[in-house]
């Protein structure tokens, strides 16, 4: 059977579990409390958009920096089901800081190597931040330390570990010594990175690590956090159509803004769909997940990138402005879409992957 038949042949998805949706409440009314927009903006204009404090309060109160830690390590001992409906979460409130570059990829990427309580302990309390220098760089390893330059690093200027996988092997640096972090202007100044420059930097060599299935999981969680955002967007537009008045009616009755509106319900519930079934043939461990999560990331990218697009002309002149939060979710879907592989080199894996 290839695998186009067995992606044919994969039966619909539950819906979330009751304990999901409790987990979900509990993290959209942490989001609503602490990382409301107006926090957004307050370190959106900081250096590295972080603040420890909030970190902390984030893991004491809804356990976000533990969610992938295994147990014995004093963690939650979860999946990615659960970690994606809490990027999904983040991602309706626009939200930065280290859960992506950390609590996902800086976990996953040192359990998947082997690591211990020591390193993934510190993690867990939301004690210490962790990186992965996941996009291509030409970083090499002699004698124990690194050398060269990798890019585009979340969290890069900010995080107490900088994981760096070369050639299959994941190698810790836990100092400054021989390492220089550039920070970043981008378009999305909710999400901050650096380039990390190595030029003798001592590392611990973890393990051997998979860096297509660290890819893979950004991308579904990516997707998670596109489509949280992208819902947002939409009832953002909804509700403004229904109170905006415009030649004596309100701008909802107007055929123009039903069909966008429309539009952007269509992308959404597409997106949605695919980005759940990744998520869950990921907590699966099925052989799927990699054409699947390459799936996710190619519709959720293009459905955030037209939802964010939409929301902005529906609210018309206000929408432009840089007191609406339209321009966030604008800036977050330009910058994601990009994040680990665009729509066509993610449709590109896809084909690769059902071997079209």
């Amino acid at each position: 059977m290839t695998v186009l038949q067995e992606l044919e042949e994969v039966p619909a998805v539950p819906g979330w579990a009751p304990e999901h949706e409790d987990f979900r409440a509990s993290v959209r009314r942490f989001v609503e409390r602490s990382w409301s927009e107006e926090t957004v903006r307050r370190l959106m204009d900081t250096d590295d958009g972080h603040d420890p404090a909030l970190w902390r309060q984030a893991t004491e109160q809804v356990g976000l920096a533990a969610l992938l830690v295994p147990e014995e390590s004093g963690g939650a001992g979860l999946t990615l089901l659960e970690v994606g409906l809490v990027a999904e979460e983040l991602g309706r409130g626009v939200v930065g800081g280290p859960f992506l570059s950390s609590a996902v990829l800086g976990v996953s990427a040192l359990v998947a190597a082997g690591a211990g309580e020591d390193l993934l302990g510190p993690l867990a309390e939301g004690a210490s931040i962790a990186t992965v220098a996941l996009e291509d760089h030409d970083v090499r390893v002699t004698d124990g330390r690194l050398h060269g330059t990798a890019p585009f690093v979340l969290d890069g200027a900010l995080a107490d570990l900088v994981l760096v996988p070369v050639d299959g092997v994941l190698y810790a640096v836990s100092s400054d010594e021989g390492l220089t972090r550039t920070r970043l202007t981008t378009v999305d100044a909710t999400r901050k990175q650096a380039t990390l420059t190595f030029d003798g930097a001592p590392a611990r060599e973890i393990g051997p690590v998979d860096t297509g299935y660290l890819k893979d999981v950004a991308a579904v969680v990516v997707a998670a956090e596109q489509v949280g955002g992208a819902q947002r967007c939409l009832e953002m537009s909804v509700e403004y159509a229904k109170v905006r008045t415009q030649f004596g009616q309100v701008i909802g009755s107007f055929q123009a803004i039903k069909h966008r509106c429309a539009d952007m319900l269509q992308q959404v519930e597409l997106a949605r769909s695919a980005m759940h079934q990744a998520l869950h043939a990921a907590a699966d461990e099925s052989p799927l997940f990699p054409a699947l999560a390459a799936a996710a990331k190619a519709f959720c990218s293009e459905a955030y990138t037209f939802t964010s697009a939409e929301t902005v002309q529906v609210h018309g002149g206000i929408g432009f402005t840089w007191e609406h939060p339209a321009h966030l979710y604008y800036k977050r879907a330009a910058a994601d879409a990009l994040l680990f592989g665009d729509p066509d080199t993610a449709r590109a894996a896809f084909a690769d992957r059902i071997q079209l």
